[in-house]
């Protein structure tokens, strides 16, 4: 897919699961990503057909809010 044509056109490009599941590069299997959507913990997509699309600003933005506080990070003495 051309991303400099959807650009152009007002669009933001979308992460199939599969693409997400490796961005997140953790491992996750494809099934837990939709696992965590039907307990109502994942990220709301957007159908189309039979698959989920997840919008690449929506990701951010959840990746954004499972920050740790600083504080929690610097009672810890910095620890991963």
């Amino acid at each position: 897919m051309d991303t400099e044509r959807l650009f152009g056109l007002g669009l933001e490009p979308v992460l199939t699961t599969s693409e997400l599941a490796g961005y997140l590069g953790v491992q996750v299997r494809v099934q837990a990503i939709y696992d965590l959507r039907t307990d109502g913990r994942g990220r709301s997509g957007i159908r189309v057909g039979r698959e989920i699309r997840y919008r690449v600003s929506d990701v951010r933005r959840c990746l954004d809010g499972l920050h740790e506080p600083e504080s929690f990070l610097s009672s810890r003495g910095g620890e991963h």
